[in-house]
């Protein structure tokens, strides 16, 4: 759970989850939405991913055919722990 906390500490990738909450989208649509540059955006891609947040279809060897989105598991995880620290 940590690890998915300090993931999304950072207001950079909070602006992704936001973006990716509304649908699947490529790189360069995600850095556009969220307001970085694309280099910004893909070290914020390696820890979302590198975390389980955040997964890609497409081709691994051209960036621009990768569309990214959200886990459902990782999110339904944080859920029921904060409902468990709120039924405290």
């Amino acid at each position: 759970m940590s690890d998915v906390l300090a993931a999304l500490a950072d207001p950079t990738r909070q602006a992704v989850v936001e973006v990716l909450r509304r649908g699947p989208r490529r790189a360069g649509e995600l850095a556009a939405e969220a307001g970085v540059t694309p280099a910004a955006l893909s070290r914020h891609l390696r820890v979302l991913r590198g975390h389980g947040l955040v997964e890609v279809d497409g081709v691994e060897a051209d960036a621009r055919l990768r569309v990214y989105r959200l886990r459902r598991e990782p999110f339904v995880a944080l859920q029921a722990w904060l409902d468990q620290v709120h039924a405290f």
